[in-house]
Order: structure tokens, then sequence, then C-alpha cells
């Protein structure tokens, strides 16, 4: 037993056989072992959540940076010596604390999990006596051994062969003649999309280069591989990359900055003396507001809520204060000289 067998291959086997045993013996699902694999691709996601949410923190802030004084400037100034424009532009990623290779640290550690998915779903179809002997050596003793052998059988495809959905009409014909590889063909599809939002564009960068090299070969290298291995593979491919997508276009929606609601005036100087019609707008004046736009509907309701509930709050102001006391005063000298006049009018 290895350290390759230890730490990722028994446990993706064990996990698949955990979730199939629950849905097909269990539930009565069919394609339990398709469905298995689904679910193994959405814990894999949630596992791997923290890595995923810190790549679309430094694709923003990739994509803000490309419109950054600093950054714009450097592109120019730079623009004919190549190494100083890298160097540059990496003091500048650490000055603003972006890691230019993050997009390619997923991509780089979907590796290990797809030859140990591969090495899963090859092991757990076995079906002939020497590698379900083999097998068994994989198998936690807390899985019960009545479930195997599983039912490779999901939708048109068998799992533990190669993908190709068949279609009468092609037969003969060469590369498609046993069907279309209807999943290798989306995996490359949906690779693309996910490189394209996940990992911004590096112009000049020196994690550039790669970054693109990542973006066009990956796509192909995944798709080879759905092509050609068990189409349990190609179907952690596909959920994978969806569900990548939707995250990505998640996150992109729900941490853009909003805009301000309201913008002041500018305000421009006049001509030389003041003087001189149509050359520019009068300056305002020191303890003039400037005029902002009026809010309506409900940002005007919660703007009068605001400004009432913190009128009752605040304690009142000096001359406030004086102005009372004042007015009791003077009330209270009204009171005083009433029983006066009263006492006159009775002598």
């Amino acid at each position: 037993m290895n350290i390759w067998d230890t730490l990722i291959l028994d446990p993706m086997i064990n996990a698949l056989l955990y979730i199939y045993n629950f849905l097909g013996p269990t539930l009565g699902l069919a394609g339990a072992f398709g469905l298995a694999i689904i679910v193994f691709t959405i814990l894999i996601r949630l596992i791997t959540l923290p890595l995923t949410y810190k790549q679309q923190q430094s694709t923003q802030k990739m994509q803000g940076l490309q419109k950054d004084k600093e950054y714009i400037k450097i592109q120019e100034k730079y623009k004919n010596d190549k190494k100083k424009l890298q160097e540059e532009q990496m003091k500048l990623y650490q000055k603003k604390g972006i890691n230019p290779f993050a997009g390619c640290v997923p991509t780089i550690i979907q590796l290990p999990i797809i030859f140990g998915l591969y090495g899963a779903i090859i092991r757990s179809l076995a079906d002939s006596p020497s590698p379900l002997l083999q097998f068994s050596e994989h198998i936690y003793s807390s899985i019960s051994s009545t479930i195997i052998p599983l039912d490779s059988q999901f939708l048109w495809m068998d799992l533990g062969q190669p993908e190709r959905f068949p279609v009468p009409v092609l037969e003969g014909l060469p590369i498609i003649g046993d069907g279309i590889p209807v999943l290798a063909v989306i995996v490359i599809i949906t690779s693309y999309l996910q490189t394209k939002l996940t990992v911004p564009p590096q112009p000049g960068s020196q994690g550039g280069g790669m970054t693109q090299m990542m973006g066009i070969y990956m796509p192909l290298l995944l798709g080879w591989f759905a092509y050609t291995l068990a189409a349990g593979l190609a179907l952690y491919f596909v959920v994978s990359n969806t569900l990548a997508i939707a995250q990505a276009l998640i996150m992109k929606r729900y941490r853009s900055e909003p805009e301000p609601q309201g913008k002041k005036k500018k305000v421009t100087q006049t001509g030389k003396n003041g003087g001189g019609k149509g050359k520019g707008k009068k300056l305002a004046a020191p303890n003039e507001a400037i005029e902002e736009p009026k809010q309506t509907g409900v940002l005007a309701l919660l703007a009068n809520a605001q400004a009432s509930l913190i009128k009752r709050l605040s304690p009142p102001a000096e001359s406030d204060v004086q102005g009372s006391n004042s007015n009791d005063s003077a009330k209270g000298q009204t009171d005083q000289s009433t029983p006066k006049k009263a006492d006159a009018k009775g002598s």
C-alpha cells in the first residue's frame, strides 16, 4: 500500500461506494453509479470552494488593475522593454496584493483528482475475477460486499468505457462511426468558458503567457481525456465545469461594487478676472451647498425616515436649550405678575 492509494485512491473509491450504496440499493434509483459521480463532484467543488473563492477575488483584482493609472503608465513607459515591464508589473502586483498565478492553481490541483477518480472508476467497475480481487483490497471494512459488482449503466453510456452517442446513420464513417462523443465536446466548450470567466487577461505580464497557454491547451487536454478514457471521468468534467461556471457568474454578480447613488456637480473656474461670457461657470460660494440630484421613490422615503430618526435621537442644540430656558423664564415672570394684577383689582 503506497501513499497515493492511501491519500487519494482509497478515499475516492470508498466515497463513491458509500454514495452508490445509498442511492442504489437503499433508495433504488436507476443509474446509481452515475448519480454517485455527480454527487461526488458536488462534494469536491464544496471542498475546494475556499480556493475557488480566493481565485475569484484575484480575478476581480486583476480585472480592476487593467484600468489602474499606475498600471497603464507602466505599460506605456516600458512597452519596448519586456524584461523591465515584467519586473515593474510584479512589483505592482506585490503592492496591490495580487497573485498573477492564482488562475492556474485550481486547474493544476484538478490533476490529482482527475487521475485518482479515473483509477477509482476503472477499479470500481471491474467485472472479471482478477481485477475484482485487486479492487477488494481498496474497500473499507464498513462497506458491504453485496453491492459488488456495480451497475455501470447511466443514460446511454457505459461509465467504464469511452462515451459515444450511437447514431445509426453515421456507422462506417471515420472517427464518428462508433457514435458522437457528446460529453467530450461539452467538456471542451465548458472548460473554455470556465477559463474565460475565472482567469483574467494578463497582457505582457510574467504569468500572462502561461495563463494563455493553460486557457488554450487545458480544454483540449480535458477533451482528449473525455474522448479516450472512461465515460465516468467525462461526466465528472461536465458537472465540475458547469458548477464552476455557475459559481463564477454568481460571485461576479454579487461581488460587483455598487455605483455611487449621486455625484456632485463639477465646478469650473471662469476666465481671467471673472470676465468673458460663456467661458466658464461661476465658482460656488464657500458656504453655498452644492446642489445634488434629488432622490425619488424608495430612496427618498428611506432618506426622510433616517433624517427624522436622527432628529429625534440627537440631543438638542445649545441655542435651542437657551431659547427654551428664556421662554420658561418669561412664562414664569408672566405667571408671577398675574396674581399681582389680581390683588390690585381686589383692592
